[in-house]
């Protein structure tokens, strides 16, 4: 699929960063109100171990030379779940949007054949009022297949909770390798039954970690039940900028759920954020997730701020 006359596209570098991060913004700002994005999130698109820039991104400029689109592929494991994104500039963007779909389409399929696929499933985001691009995406192949929410909670309220029996919560000891390989073990087993979860090993999670921007150790959590491990809470710096804490990943393993864990966990992280000046906590979940986690979410006074579709296609090897 040709862009417009007078677009021009090319592959982007960590040189690009600010660029693609003032598009994202706008794009974020265009269709929810907050610039949700952050450098993290940029340069982990241009950092992924799986995943090239010089091959599978792309930067589109309208023909005045302003970034009018930014395209590239996630993929956490490098197994054949591969998330397709595009991003548009609100101002002149959306004509690069379909071209840029068309591109990383192609590149999926050329990707299964080199990493040895016969076929990889791909994935693709939009907001249910974003009408054009989610038209564009079910023309490339993509159908529905679920949806999400990002929650928030304000936090002007909180108070300490006293814990559900036999359940004590502790901070990671970041020092020490055995107690991040028990955090990954938890992290890694209590999300293997959700929908989108694409494991990292141990030696894999710590590069991605150590190549934060910044980590805030005194945030992330485990809980214990009667002295065994039994969940994990893990934050991230992301919405500072909106002075919101960010939960980036709750696990409890299945033997525990329902023991009350996943709520001790959140409340806590609540208090630790509030006692920081915060004054919001926020995540994203599953609405569909077999663990009932956003029941979990909602019954802590959590609530939808807005909700986003995902859409996939099998896409066999070029």
């Amino acid at each position: 699929m040709a862009f417009p006359d007078g677009w021009t596209t090319r592959r982007p570098t960590l040189d690009d960063l600010p660029a693609i991060l003032d598009l994202m913004r706008a794009s974020d700002i265009a269709a929810t109100g907050e610039p949700e994005t952050s450098a993290d999130d940029i340069k982990a698109a241009l950092t992924s171990p799986h995943v090239d820039p010089a091959r599978d991104c792309w930067l589109a400029y309208q023909p005045d030379g302003r970034l009018g689109g930014w395209a590239y592929i996630d993929n956490e494991n490098g197994g054949d779940n591969e998330f397709v994104e595009v991003y548009v500039h609100p101002d002149g963007g959306a004509p690069s949007r379909a071209p840029l779909i068309d591109l990383l389409v192609r590149r999926v399929a050329e990707r299964a054949t080199e990493r040895g696929f016969a076929e990889v499933t791909a994935k693709a985001g939009a907001l249910p009022a974003e009408t054009d691009y989610i038209a564009e995406i079910q023309a490339a192949g993509f159908q529905f297949v679920k949806r999400f929410a990002r929650m928030r909670r304000a936090l002007d309220d909180v108070t300490p909770t006293p814990l559900p029996p036999g359940v004590t919560i502790r901070l990671v000891r970041p020092d020490d390798d055995e107690d991040l390989r028990l955090f990954h073990r938890i992290y890694d087993t209590g999300f293997r039954d959700a929908y989108d979860y694409q494991p990292r090993d141990y030696d894999s999670w710590r590069t991605y970690v150590a190549g934060l921007t910044t980590v805030s150790w005194d945030e992330w959590f485990v809980a214990e039940v009667d002295g065994v491990p039994a969940g994990v809470l893990m934050s991230a710096d992301q919405q500072l900028e909106q002075n919101e804490g960010w939960i980036k990943n709750l696990a409890v393993l299945r033997e525990f759920r329902k023991r009350g864990v996943g709520g001790a966990l959140l409340r806590h992280a609540f208090t630790v954020y509030a006692a920081k000046g915060r004054t919001q906590a926020g995540l994203g979940v599953d609405l569909s997730s077999p663990t009932g986690a956003a029941n979990v979410y909602l019954a802590a006074g959590m609530t939808a701020i807005y909700e986003a579709d995902i859409f996939e296609q099998q896409i066999k090897a070029a």
